[in-house]
């Protein structure tokens, strides 16, 4: 037997990441508020050179190369 989101093409990430904003969405809104700031995520990296951390920059203003896209 094989599960919905899996047959879907769904990764379990993925399924977890729709379920919980479904749930979210269907809350009132003091306690939907809330979830959804719970559901924020910020996450940030640094390319390290030499034993140095570059700039610090947010993943999701990144772009980043991808070594199928830098040859075209």
């Amino acid at each position: 037997m094989t599960f919905a989101w899996k047959t879907a093409g769904l990764t379990y990430n993925r399924y977890l990441a729709v379920a919980s904003r479904v749930v979210r969405r269907s809350l009132k809104e003091q306690p939907r508020l809330q979830a959804e700031r719970r559901g924020e995520m910020d996450l940030k990296f640094a390319k390290w050179e030499n034993g140095k951390q570059g700039d610090v920059k947010n993943v999701s203003e990144a772009v980043v190369t991808t070594p199928e896209s830098a040859g075209q």
